[in-house]
């Protein structure tokens, strides 16, 4: 069931169209990644749904309930910001509770639900802290508790880990997941990191330009991008502009695939370039290879199109150590795995 529903939003500023009449549903209990680069619009899109920013045309539904002219304390949801924004005057616990002491929630049961945030995000031994006396990893859990504690329909995350070093982020990120399932409330995720939101969301939306130009589950968007943008942005990426012949692309030996025009632009993924001593495929010779510890990165001179093109394969590190550069390799990718947009 539908619990978030936007439809043909759009928002301007001056003569920037920040959206461009974007329509999107999120199931109920569903993790929704807004995906895409800085200026897309997805803190834009995010912020319509809180109630922060004013959309000019469209609508926006929550449980079915029209939040046109409906302000952001009314709004059924919760909100983590990038910089978290707790109150550090607050003890931990303070700032959990801060939003039910605001209601006049009865004191039993403000205690109550603050025992049960903390002990979800795993901080009820600091409840007595201040905010300046936590890691940055546990002031993200205070402000996700803090989130919850009013119980809202729907949790709203902008970058919440983006100001985490690299091992904590992958750390928290399955840690907000396994809260989010535990929970069972609907989440719009905003993030411009492609590996959290393909770790850790039920459907990615990208976006580009005011535009939402995929939604689909993280494997979907993975492996069959539906955009040359999507295509692009999404993972490591073989780009190539090829010219067809009879409507095929014909890439001496490594595919051979249909091309939708004359002029076009052919991707594949690192993974899915096969290296063999012999057998079919495009002649190449190994130019560098790079260590990456379970894989290597391995980078290919091949002759395609009548020029010389590089390409790189990532393959397991233990297969990667049978080649040296200068080696002659046959190059073949799986017709299935290319992917073919017009130039």
């Amino acid at each position: 069931m539908s619990h978030v529903v936007l439809d043909r939003i759009t928002k301007r500023y001056g003569g920037h169209h920040a959206l461009n009449g974007v329509t999107v549903a999120v199931q109920q209990g569903e993790m929704l990644a807004l995906l895409g680069p800085s200026g897309c619009g997805k803190t834009t899109l995010l912020r319509c749904i809180a109630g922060l920013t004013a959309f000019d045309t469209g609508r926006l539904t929550i449980g079915g309930a029209d939040m046109s002219g409906v302000p952001v304390r009314k709004r059924p949801i919760g909100m983590v910001f990038q910089s978290y924004a707790l109150f550090p005057n607050l003890t931990v616990r303070g700032n959990v509770t801060f939003p039910l002491t605001v209601r006049k929630t009865p004191k039993a049961e403000i205690e109550a639900r603050a025992d049960e945030m903390l002990a979800l995000v795993g901080l009820d031994h600091l409840g007595d802290r201040l905010p300046n006396q936590l890691s940055g990893g546990q002031q993200q859990r205070v402000a996700l508790a803090r989130a919850l504690s009013p119980g809202p329909e729907v949790l709203l995350l902008d970058e919440p880990l983006s100001a985490l070093d690299a091992q904590v982020r992958t750390r928290l990120r399955d840690e907000v997941r396994r809260i989010q399932h535990q929970v069972g409330i609907t989440t719009v995720f905003v993030t411009h990191d492609q590996a959290e939101a393909l770790a850790i969301s039920d459907r990615v939306a990208v976006m580009n330009a005011g535009d939402i130009e995929q939604c689909a589950p993280p494997a979907e968007i993975y492996t069959a991008p539906a955009t040359r943008f999507a295509a692009g942005f999404v993972g490591n990426r073989n780009t190539l502009e090829l010219t067809a012949a009879d409507g095929r692309v014909r890439a001496g030996g490594a595919f051979d695939v249909a091309a939708p025009a004359d002029r076009v632009l052919v991707m594949f993924r690192p993974e899915d370039v096969c290296l063999t001593r012999d057998g079919s495929g495009a002649r190449g010779t190994v130019d560098v290879t790079v260590f990456l510890g379970a894989t290597t990165r391995v980078y290919v001179q091949v002759g395609i199109g009548g020029r010389p093109v590089t390409l790189f394969a990532d393959l397991p590190s233990r297969a990667a150590a049978e080649l040296t550069p200068g080696d002659a390799v046959r190059v073949r990718v799986a017709d299935d795995h290319v992917r073919v947009f017009p130039a």
